[in-house]
């Protein structure tokens, strides 16, 4: 217990002591009066506000952000999986769909949200739809490139021992694509906190971002700092899930290994 947080020091200590000097700093110019509590609100009173709301934010609009990203995240996981290995199957798949992936990420989510709004109304999945298209990009990219960095001299030497194509892919290109597929699903996810956020400031009925946009209404800026730092710790969160997931699940692929020798 005693080296595990040891290392955790050794890995976060400076990040730590950085982000307390910030708040420090923080704390103190906002009471020095530099600059109005109305445009940046102090930490302490981030965090009174925070607590003040907490059943709010805690029971209503963070369980409705989380549900968006669950499922936006969850649909372009199967989707860019499924669109990725088609690409790579089969060359035709590629030339016709990869410019039309590319495509869907040069038009502004800000300008896309109204129309799935009108397509959805003023629902759950108005919301996800704005997620997916946010999320879905780096998935397909990431495990399209990984899928390609297939070794071609085990390529050979598995098809000189008789493997079939599809041999070659779930043992050789799977195995060698979990590390890009992983990349692009912690940028993935955290994209999902931010497409939750645009679809509930521009449609939605809760919500932290719809939260957080009623309150910059009110002039309540406490309050909308409060929502922001709690889509900040969501987001860190669901990276930080990625990433334990994906050390999990390298640790009992090397277990597996050993033991098969």
């Amino acid at each position: 217990m005693k080296d595990s947080v040891k290392l955790w020091l050794a890995r976060y200590g400076l990040f730590l002591l950085l982000m307390i000097l910030l708040l420090v700093i923080w704390e103190w110019i906002v009471r020095m009066g530099w600059v109005p509590s109305f445009i940046i609100p102090a930490p302490t009173a981030i965090a009174s506000s925070l607590y003040e709301h907490r059943r709010l934010l805690l029971a209503t609009h963070l369980p409705a952000t989380l549900m968006e990203v669950v499922i936006g995240f969850g649909l372009s996981i199967g989707a860019g999986i499924a669109l990725a290995t088609g690409m790579h199957m089969n060359r035709s798949i590629e030339k016709a769909l990869y410019p039309f992936i590319v495509i869907s990420q040069t038009i502004p989510l800000i300008a896309l949200s109204p129309v799935f709004i009108l397509w959805f109304g003023y629902t759950l999945w108005s919301k996800v739809a704005v997620v997916f298209l946010i999320a879905f990009f780096p998935i397909v990219v990431s495990t399209y490139d990984g899928l390609r960095q297939g070794d071609p001299e085990q390529r050979e030497l598995l098809l000189t021992m008789g493997a079939s194509k599809w041999d070659i892919f779930r043992k050789l290109q799977i195995p060698l694509a979990l590390t890009s597929f992983f990349s692009g699903l912690k940028m993935s996810v955290v994209y999902c906190v931010v497409g939750a956020t645009i679809g509930e400031w521009l449609g939605g009925s809760k919500g932290l971002g719809y939260f957080s946009r009623r309150m910059s209404s009110n002039m309540n800026t406490d309050a909308m700092f409060a929502a922001i730092v709690l889509l900040s710790l969501l987001g860190i969160a669901l990276f930080v899930l990625i990433a334990w997931l994906e050390r999990r699940f390298g640790t009992q692929r090397h277990a597996g290994r050993r033991k098969a020798r």
